[in-house]
C-alpha cells in the first residue's frame, strides 16, 4: 500500500499542511489537487487533518489540561521570561513587571484549555499579536498581486471570449460567463485558474488602460454587493446566477464601477 513516505508522495507531503491552510499559491494548489485525485492515501490524509481541524475549531471542544502539561507550559513561559530579564537586566529591573511576566500570570489562571494544539495556537497569537488569519479580501488581493509578480497573469492569453470560455471546461466545475467588454473600454486579456478561499476558482483578466482587472468567479449563494479599498487596490463584489464575482484592480473606483456595470449588462 502506498503511503506518504513513498517517493511519489514525499514531495507532496511537504505541501500538505500548506494546502489545508490555504497557503499554497495557485500553481502548487492545482498540482496538489491533481495529485489528490490520483492518490487515495494522500486524499485520506487531507481528510483526516481537515476533520481534526474542524474538531479543534469547535468552541465547545474543551479538555482539562493535565498537570504535567500545565507544568511544562508554565515552565516554558518562565524560561522565556527569565531569558528576557537576563538579556536586559538593568533597564528591566527599574521598570514595572515586564509584559511576559503578565502573560505568565494570565496563563496560570487557566483551569481548562481546549486541546494542546489550540493551546499552542493561543500562545502563538498572544506572543505574536501582529499575526492574524487572513480574510477572503486578503486572499483575493494577494492572488491579484501574485498574478502580476510571477508572470502568471493568464493561462490562456487571448481577447477572444469564445476561446477563453471553453478553455475552462474540465478545469473547474462550473461555466464562468466570459464577456467581451472591449467596446466599453475593458478589453479581455485572457483567463486562468486560481485558488482562493479553499477552492479552485476562475479568474478572468481585463485591462483598463495600463491597469489590470482580475475577476475571480466561483459558485456561491446570492449575497449583498460590496466595494472596498485595501492598500491602494479597489475591490468590488457582486453575485449573479449562482456565482460570486470579485473584481480586484489598482484602477480607480470609478473605473471599477463602470467595469462592473458593463460586465453585468
Amino acid at each position: 500500500m502506498k503511503t506518504l513516505s513513498d517517493a511519489a508522495c514525499t514531495e507532496r507531503s511537504l505541501m500538505l499542511h500548506g494546502f489545508i491552510d490555504g497557503e499554497l499559491d495557485a500553481a502548487h494548489s492545482l498540482e496538489f489537487e491533481q495529485h489528490l485525485a490520483a492518490c487515495p492515501q494522500c486524499a485520506a490524509e487531507v481528510a483526516k487533518y481537515r476533520a481534526m481541524k474542524r474538531v479543534i475549531g469547535k468552541s465547545d471542544v474543551r479538555w482539562r489540561a493535565t498537570d504535567a502539561l500545565r507544568a511544562q507550559v508554565l515552565a516554558a513561559v518562565e524560561r522565556e521570561a527569565s531569558a528576557g530579564r537576563a538579556a536586559y537586566p538593568a533597564p528591566w529591573q527599574a521598570q514595572p513587571a515586564p509584559r511576559r511576566f503578565d502573560l505568565y500570570a494570565f496563563i496560570r489562571q487557566w483551569s481548562f484549555v481546549p486541546t494542546l494544539a489550540a493551546l499552542a495556537a493561543m500562545l502563538f497569537l498572544v506572543v505574536l499579536p501582529g499575526q492574524h488569519q487572513g480574510t477572503l479580501e486578503d486572499e483575493l488581493l494577494a492572488s491579484h498581486i501574485r498574478s502580476l509578480q510571477v508572470d502568471h497573469l493568464t493561462d490562456v492569453a487571448t481577447s477572444d471570449q469564445h476561446t477563453v470560455k471553453p478553455w475552462f471546461n474540465g478545469k473547474i466545475d462550473f461555466a464562468p460567463p466570459v464577456v467581451d467588454l472591449a467596446s466599453s473600454g475593458f478589453p479581455l486579456v485572457g483567463g486562468r485558474v486560481d485558488y482562493v478561499g479553499g477552492r479552485v476558482v476562475a479568474a478572468l483578466v481585463y485591462r483598463r488602460h495600463g491597469h489590470i482587472i482580475n475577476v475571480f468567479i466561483w459558485p456561491a449563494p446570492p449575497g449583498d454587493a460590496t466595494t472596498a479599498m485595501r492598500d491602494g487596490y479597489n475591490l468590488a463584489n457582486w453575485s449573479n446566477d449562482g456565482l460570486a464575482f470579485w473584481a480586484v484592480t489598482d484602477a480607480s473606483a470609478d473605473d471599477l464601477a463602470k467595469f462592473r456595470a458593463a460586465f453585468d449588462k
